[in-house]
């Protein structure tokens, strides 16, 4: 009997789940598209049927239907294997909940305290009054899980230890904290005030944010859960769970701060909204609106600290190709308050927001200030911006905006190729351009796909049964002879944290005993294949460097070096 990824395999094409997420056209037998794990104007993503395959000659990204959904939707292997049995109509075999991994339950605690928030809120009426008060709906609360945290010091680990879960996991999920005052006592982490549970992409509670139902003049208004195994602030956007579909289908975006602003605004019927739930904004995030729409509003409060927030996310924004507008607030208001208020404000301030340069261009001859702070300005502010924008056509549009502004608004005569001219001398690897850079080196979407992992995941799998089908000691030492000893221990211990999840996956994938030796032998082929491709851009990186520093000697051995590579890798056996 097939497993239940070949039974899926079968019954789905992987252009139709692909085409379900992106735009795709026909490429001969092939589809193509724009890369959804990249940003980029043409498409260098491939689909292949016959394959069941894609591929990006841009980013490199690369997998079957499973390593797409887990990449586009967020998802470890087990929740795009449940994603995808369901659109298939495969029935999974039971889970034993012994083996349930230790990721699973802590997804449990946080589905628990999740329950105790909201049987808690329905318990207390002043935090019932309080959002009804700030223009929530019954059905906009229980929509989005909205619950509160009662003022006891260990009303909620009292509960959770009652349902078998210990202190220790309560911890890692930060829920409780251990008290200074009395050594080996823990006490509940939020406490008196309305908790908004944090969602991953899938739906499932990561964290939390609690805002203070009565202020002290003491505590913070707003506590979130730190960083934890299950939750990473700097890539997670409050409601993108719910939000997705609706910015796939409108092609946009609309970003707010605030957990209420959001629901708020979903309440409203805007359901393309997202939220930054208070936390710095980043290219993490970014990528992740990419991949759903190339077109983003940024609506933030209008004192200095939502511009300068709605500032650097529109720089990051644009540097990444994507189309930038801001719509700026009026002063002492936030989007919750405004939808609550006057709907149709609301409506106007978001169908009137400007292209981000525009913006920029417009607020500097909104100021009142000398024809030299002009002059500073434009050079400190503007054109740093403009320099952004990956677009030299679009370029070109700014700078001649710019200047026709100076001259009809201010009088002031600078020629269009002036500004040009500043602008080209600006640093092209700028503070934006490289955080940009570094978090899509970091984000997994921007790796290369873990061969090594895979092989490792066969050796713990095989570890793991009786009759085990390959001898595990020679797949290993095959590794070693590859990436060397140092190399295999590293990743031996950093995936032994989620070693079950690793062997369920392996097993989902590799069960058919009689294609896992072929299966392991092209592992090792593209194992070789990539490093062997990674050693020749090294080498050709230090080939550039000789052939400019004009050193005919090493250019002569690095071009029979690059050669010996480039035969080494034709030699390979061919993929079937």
């Amino acid at each position: 009997m097939s497993s239940s990824v070949d039974q899926i395999k079968e019954k789905l094409d992987i252009a139709d789940i692909v085409a379900s997420y992106i735009k795709l056209e026909k490429a001969g037998g092939n589809f193509k598209g724009k890369c959804p794990f990249h940003n980029e104007k043409t498409p260098s993503f491939f689909i292949s049927p016959d394959r069941g395959t894609y591929y990006c000659f841009g980013c490199g990204a690369k997998g079957d239907i499973f390593t797409f959904v887990q990449e586009f939707e967020g998802l470890d292997f087990r929740g795009a294997l449940k994603n995808l049995a369901l659109r298939a109509g495969v029935e999974l075999g039971h889970e034993n909940v012994a083996e349930r991994s230790e990721k699973d339950r802590l997804y449990s605690v946080l589905a628990q305290a999740t329950f105790f928030f909201q049987k808690k809120f329905s318990e207390n009426a002043d935090a019932k009054n309080y959002l009804l008060g700030r223009g929530l709906t019954e059905e906009s609360i229980k929509e989005w899980s909205i619950g509160y945290a009662p003022n006891a010091w260990q009303e909620l680990h009292d509960f959770l230890l009652g349902k078998g879960f210990t202190k220790p996991e309560l911890e890692r999920v930060g829920l409780i904290k251990k008290s200074d005052k009395r050594p080996g006592e823990y006490y509940d982490v939020f406490r008196g005030r309305i908790v908004f549970p944090i969602f991953d992409v899938a739906g499932k509670v990561i964290a939390f944010s609690g805002r203070i139902l009565v202020d002290d003049g003491k505590s913070p208004k707003y506590l979130n859960t730190p960083e934890t195994i299950l939750f990473n602030k700097s890539q997670t956007l409050y409601g993108l769970h719910k939000a997705k579909v609706d910015i796939r289908r409108k092609d946009y975006c609309v970003l707010v701060e605030g957990q209420m602003d959001l629901v708020m605004a979903h309440q409203a019927g805007f359901g393309n909204t997202i939220a930054s739930s208070g936390t710095a904004f980043t290219a993490e995030h970014l990528g992740k609106l990419g991949r759903l729409s190339n077109n983003i509003k940024i609506v933030f409060d209008g004192d200095s600290a939502g511009l300068s927030a709605a500032d650097k996310g529109a720089q990051m924004a644009i540097s990444l190709g994507m189309e930038v507008k801001v719509a700026i607030l009026p002063k002492g208001t936030d989007p919750a308050e405004l939808i609550k208020n006057d709907l149709d404000i609301w409506k106007k301030i978001l169908t009137e927001s400007r292209e981000y340069i525009y913006f920029c261009i417009d607020r500097l001859f909104e100021q009142n200030m000398s024809e030299n702070e002009i002059r500073q300005q434009i050079k400190e502010k503007i054109l740093p911006r403009i320099a952004l924008v990956r677009s030299k056509i679009e370029q070109s549009t700014y700078t001649r905006k710019l200047a026709d502004d100076l001259a009809n608004k201010k009088k002031i005569y600078i020629k269009e190729a002036i500004i040009w001219e500043d602008l080209e001398k600006l640093p092209q690897n700028n503070d934006i351009k490289r955080e940009v850079s570094n978090s899509r080196q970091a984000d997994p979407s921007f790796r290369k796909n873990s061969i090594e992992k895979k092989i490792l995941g066969i050796k713990m799998w095989q570890e793991s049964v009786s009759s085990p089908h390959i001898k595990s000691a020679e797949l290993l030492q095959k590794l070693k002879d590859i990436v060397g000893e140092e190399s295999v221990s590293k990743l031996l211990a950093e995936l032994e944290p989620t070693k079950s999840e690793l062997i369920f996956e392996i097993e989902s994938y590799y069960n058919n005993s009689e294609t896992l030796t072929a299966e392991i032998d092209e592992l090792f082929m593209n194992l070789q294949e990539e490093r062997l491709k990674e050693e020749f851009t090294k080498v050709m990186t230090e080939l550039g460097v000789a052939e400019k520093n004009k050193n005919v000697e090493k250019v002569k051995k690095l071009l029979e070096v690059c050669q010996e590579l480039s035969k080494k890798i034709t030699a390979l056996p061919k993929k079937q």
